[in-house]
């Protein structure tokens, strides 16, 4: 490309053709995404600037910054510190390292890249992880000196166990070593012993120096032992994705239903794998209904043919209903639809997982309620390979890695992660917090997701409250223990059983002597309590009962999970609101003594929380109220009752 004194001379017309030139030649090139991964101070951070600068995609006003940072805050005495390119946050140039995922774009002459720079720092493991999620490759980086470490171990499983098949092992800072042939071959020969069973389809190794240059675009002389690929060439041969899926069977998650007017209706979305033709044969999932591509429509016009990769709005030939978060797909070969599976799970949050509890889980572009069981087992990530790799766990905490079963309260379609990233991996979200708790990815359906089915029946909920004369209501006592919670729903079920009102009563310590008899009071065992008493309590709404159920359910996320099975406006949620000392007074079976003694562990309101409703359908005080008041309130607000 000609300099800045050449364009002084040349009329706008022919610069202006030679930028329309260069657009033209980079526009169909192929996009490659990788990350950059490995042990603290491994030179990652230095290996992308250095790609940066010697790729020319440092700009001139970036180059003087760079220089004046180097010379302020940089840590290679008088030259260029290539690192502080990448890493923006001020926390990241204080201590020398990476925090938080960087991404940067540069482009050689037969390939476009977006490269994630990912932090070393196993407490900032979640912060790989999301790097690797949308990468085909990974550059993973060994300091010559050090060898394979624990971390560089982690980030190879987390690679393969995130669908990662192309890796490059680059060993860095062979100028520290006299660019010595016997520690880079030791260190190959060590980590391609380590990663034998990751099913990696492509493993290079590289020697390199990220500071210096040494075989990052070119081949270096100072390594005349060495006769593989630069690190560029190296990434430049990786398979790009899009390649395979464009093979694959037709895959699309509906993102939107374009409707803008009564004419037309439209699905848009991202094809994730395979082509597409006006008159194809598609299905759409869970549905399993059945239709043909009329048309294939984009911002530019119509199409003939879509590929995997593209955005576009199909429109069908039948009127089926198809809404956010269906997958259309080919016909003859369509992905499973379940609501049971295996899974691997990796925990990104502070809080630990809670088994039992209900998160938001996003597949696609569809989002439904997960319910997690305990793990199988946590995966050992610094011998994953080893005998002692399956740990026994009861939870997941932050960076744990681990497989267990979930359910979803619907069945979606999907795919195992190994065969379509976009139909098997998922995000789980903290539905109190809405913060996203974890990543996984779906192994496969559990064969009970296919062998049991809802039993139709023939008299339905409505008949069973028709034949009673009532509504089904239920009546959620929550308050903490010594409240008087059980006093007061039991004087409500006296004055609803002289109205001929038909009940049931559901107290927390009487279906521990049975139905639940086999849980303890940690959190997760109250989880599963509370999760069971809701079926129960549903069950018993179906048969047309006002079910009251007296429990502490000290969680928030667990109570909504029993209001979002029942229909609108049949949960009623009842706070009853005292105070703990005054609970504590009323302690007639000395628990909270023996808590506060420390014989007692996991109870509530000491050293175990309580989470107080936000908007109550129902509060009552029992400072205030006597407990006649309290029940005759409580019957005032849910009459009449049919």
């Amino acid at each position: 490309m000609a300099d800045a004194e050449d364009r002084t001379y040349r009329p706008d017309a022919l610069i202006a053709q030679d930028i329309d030139a260069y657009l033209e030649r980079h526009r169909d090139k192929g996009l490659l995404r990788f990350i950059t991964c490995g042990s603290v101070d491994d030179g990652k951070s230095t290996l992308i600037g250095r790609l940066l600068y010697d790729s020319r995609a440092v700009f001139e006003d970036q180059l003087g910054q760079l220089e004046s940072d180097s010379a302020r805050v940089g840590t290679q005495g008088q030259e260029l510190d290539f690192a502080l390119l990448v890493d923006g946050l001020s926390a990241e140039r204080e201590q020398g390292i990476t925090i938080d995922v960087a991404y940067r774009f540069f482009a050689t002459e037969s390939r476009k890249f977006i490269v994630a720079d990912t932090p070393g720092h196993e407490q900032y493991t979640r912060n790989m992880v999301t790097g690797a999620s949308t990468a085909d490759a990974a550059v993973l980086l060994v300091d010559a000196r050090k060898g394979v470490l624990v971390q560089t171990r982690r980030h190879a499983f987390l690679a393969q166990l995130l669908g990662i098949r192309h890796v490059i092992l680059a060993v860095n800072k062979m100028d520290l070593v006299d660019y010595d042939r016997a520690t880079f071959e030791a260190i190959r020969d060590d980590f391609t012993a380590f990663a034998k069973d990751f099913g990696f389809e492509g493993l290079t190794a590289i020697p390199i120096s990220g500071f210096r240059g040494d075989n990052v675009v070119e081949r270096s002389t100072a390594t005349d032992w060495y006769d593989g690929p630069s690190l560029v060439e190296a990434l430049e041969a990786v398979p790009l994705a899009g390649e395979g899926s464009q093979a694959r069977p037709f895959r699309m998650a509906v993102q939107w239903v374009n409707r803008p007017n009564q004419d037309f209706r439209g699905f848009a979305g991202l094809i994730s794998d395979g082509t597409v033709r006006p008159g194809d044969a598609v299905r759409v999932l869970p549905s399993g209904a059945q239709a043909t591509i009329k048309a294939i429509h984009t911002f530019d016009g119509p199409l003939e043919q879509a590929v995997a990769g593209q955005s576009v709005t199909l429109t069908l030939a039948e009127e089926v209903d198809c809404s956010r978060g269906d997958v259309i797909c080919a016909a003859d070969d369509p992905p499973q639809v379940a609501d049971q599976f295996e899974a691997s799970v990796v925990w990104m949050d502070q809080t630990a997982m809670k088994p039992g509890r209900g998160y938001w889980l996003k597949i696609g572009t569809r989002t439904v309620t997960a319910t997690l069981a305990a793990p199988k087992y946590e995966i050992d990530v610094n011998n994953p390979a080893g005998s002692g790799s399956r740990l026994a766990a009861k939870t997941l905490e932050l960076n744990g890695i681990g497989v267990l079963e979930l359910r979803t309260d619907r069945p979606i379609a999907f795919e195992p992660y190994a065969d379509s990233k976009a139909l098997g991996g998922f995000i789980l979200i903290d539905k109190e917090r809405d913060a996203t708790v974890a990543c996984g990815m779906l192994n496969f359906a559990l064969r009970r997701a296919q062998n049991v089915h809802w039993q139709p029946t023939d008299i339905a909920r409505e008949h069973h409250a028709a034949l009673k004369n009532q509504t089904p209501r239920v009546l959620w006592f929550t308050g903490l223990s010594g409240s008087g919670k059980s006093t007061i729903a039991n004087a409500v079920e006296k004055k609803l059983a002289l109205m001929n009102r038909h009940t049931f009563l559901l107290d927390g310590d009487n279906v521990r002597h049975g139905l639940n008899k086999d849980l303890g009071f940690t959190e997760a065992d109250r989880i599963e309590n509370i999760r069971r008493i809701g079926e129960v309590a549903k069950l018993m709404a179906d048969a047309g009962l006002i079910v009251l159920t007296a429990f502490i359910s000290p969680f928030r996320a667990e109570r909504k999970m029993v209001r979002d099975m029942l229909p609108e406006g049949e949960f009623v949620e009842i706070f009853v609101d005292t105070p703990l000392e005054v609970a504590e007074e009323r302690d007639v079976k000395g628990l909270y003594r023996k808590a506060r003694e420390g014989k007692l562990k996991n109870f509530t309101g000491i050293d175990s929380p309580y989470e107080p409703p936000k908007q109550p359908e129902i509060r009552v005080n029992t400072v205030d109220m006597s407990v006649d008041e309290a029940a005759d309130h409580i019957i005032a607000q849910i009459l009449p009752l049919k």
